[in-house]
């Protein structure tokens, strides 16, 4: 592969960071690189404007306040040329409440100085993956028969159907949407789905994993802080539920939550308020709840570990993602979308599968559901090196999987002997009569499968 086509595959998240202290820059350009970003730099707001009209930026760190051009025009400029671009608004203390109406105006979130390396890794990620996981809905978009795709959603199995039917349902309805499904079945995706369908589109979707941070953790990112409500508080700081006011708030793992946690949401639930850490008097919000969990929240419910009030507010709505294997007529166009977008991104002219391997891939379980499908097609884009996927090409667990899908018709008993020395000639002839390949996949050694061979007349002797 050239040069040129690995740096295209491999181009790194571009961020431009704007602000006219020059230790703040250099700061953030340091942890930023060290991540692996590509960063460019301005120290002016002219030189920002003429940066973001040049380029277009994954994410910009500017500072709200910086000479006669702030953060505020380059927010609305970035957003004009590249609504996907996420901007991260950079302030001192006295401008929070500024900060706070910059995400309401599209700001991703915003950092207050003096910057902490944690939060910047922190929200940068966050930042990242909202920017993936728009990108891959707008794929989706583009990329699918319209007849097979709603709003990112593939597939056209009754299941798949049925929850782009409750979807279109609930566009006008503000209603907290409770998504249940194992690890894997998108149900992030059906979050921004919904999200991007309601009348709240225009507003900011926020993911928080309920299961990533320790309990103490949790009541800072979600409902932020007052000055001195802790030592080394010395501003006041809006947590992610109060910045995502008029959006969309998706709790992800929501059986993950701590009860104490649980409690403080269900007051932001009820009454439509919350209280920073240290405050007293409430901050009203409007947004709407998605949350997601691969749990039995009822089972949790019972056994306390999850609050009942909270569970049934939650529930309002409720959309259940099946297993991959549960729906195998979406395999084929999961299958065929995963494969125009890593042939794309590797610069392979891939046309489709074989017809062995699409029948292995239709059969297979999946027991890490769509997420493990795209992984297995971009390890085969990867290794295929013809027009077409084969067997050979997909990973090697999965290609062994194949001498297992022996089926026999159940029209004809046999004997356990019959079955097995047909079942070895099937085997035989999958791995074109390789002996010790043979005797790998059937889980005997060599001399077991001679003895096998020459007691079925097999093999000669």
């Amino acid at each position: 592969m050239s040069a040129d086509k690995k740096t295209k595959q491999e181009q790194p998240v571009s961020i431009l960071i704007v602000d006219d202290d020059d230790i703040t820059v250099k700061r953030l350009e340091h942890l930023l690189l060290k991540i692996g970003f590509g960063v460019q730099t301005a120290s002016d707001g002219m030189g920002a404007l003429s940066l973001v009209r040049e380029n277009t930026f994954d994410i910009i760190l500017t500072d709200l306040m910086i000479d006669e051009v702030g953060g505020l025009d380059i927010l609305e400029l970035a957003k004009s040329r590249s609504p996907e671009t996420e901007v991260i608004i950079i302030t001192g203390y006295a401008s929070v409440d500024s900060a706070i109406e910059a995400t309401k105006k599209g700001a991703f979130h915003y950092l207050q100085k003096p910057i902490r390396p944690d939060e910047v890794r922190h929200i940068v990620g966050q930042a990242v993956k909202n920017l993936k996981l728009s990108k891959r809905v707008r794929e989706l978009e583009d990329e699918i028969e319209t007849e097979h795709a709603f709003a990112g959603i593939i597939g056209k199995s009754p299941k798949i159907q049925e929850i782009k039917t409750l979807i279109r349902h609930i566009e006008d309805s503000d209603s907290n949407v409770l998504i249940t499904g194992e690890s894997g079945t998108g149900k992030e995706l059906v979050a921004r789905t919904i999200h991007e369908t309601s009348r709240k589109r225009q507003g900011t979707f926020l993911a928080f994993n309920c299961a990533a941070f320790h309990e103490d953790l949790v009541a800072h990112e979600l409902f932020g802080h007052e000055k001195d409500a802790f030592t080394g508080a010395s501003s006041v700081r809006a947590g992610l539920i109060e910045s995502a006011d008029k959006g969309t708030v998706f709790f992800d793992e929501i059986g993950d939550m701590p009860l104490a946690m649980q409690a403080k949401l269900l007051r932001v639930v009820q009454e439509r308020e919350l209280l920073r850490v240290g405050g007293t008097e409430p901050i009203p919000v409007d947004i709407r709840i998605i949350s997601a969990t691969n749990k039995d929240l009822k089972e949790l419910c019972s056994t306390g570990k999850f609050r009942q009030d909270l569970y049934f507010r939650l529930n309002v709505i409720h959309i259940h993602l099946p297993y991959l294997c549960e729906r195998k007529e979406d395999i084929p166009i999961l299958s065929a979308f995963f494969l125009k977008r890593h042939g794309r991104r590797m610069e392979k002219q891939i046309t489709g599968f074989s017809a062995e391997t699409m029948k292995l891939l239709t059969e297979y379980g999946y027991p890490g559901n769509i997420r493990e499908l795209e992984n297995i097609v971009e390890h085969a884009v990867s290794m295929a090196r013809g027009k077409t996927i084969r067997v050979e090409d997909l990973p090697g667990d999965l290609s062994e999987y194949d001498a297992f899908t022996f089926h026999q018709p159940t029209s004809q008993i046999k004997t356990l002997e019959e079955i097995e020395t047909e079942y070895i000639a099937w085997v035989l002839g999958k791995v074109g009569h390789h002996k010790s390949e043979a005797a790998r996949l059937l889980g005997i050694n060599r001399a077991s499968l001679y003895r096998k061979l020459k007691r079925a007349m097999l093999e000669d002797g």
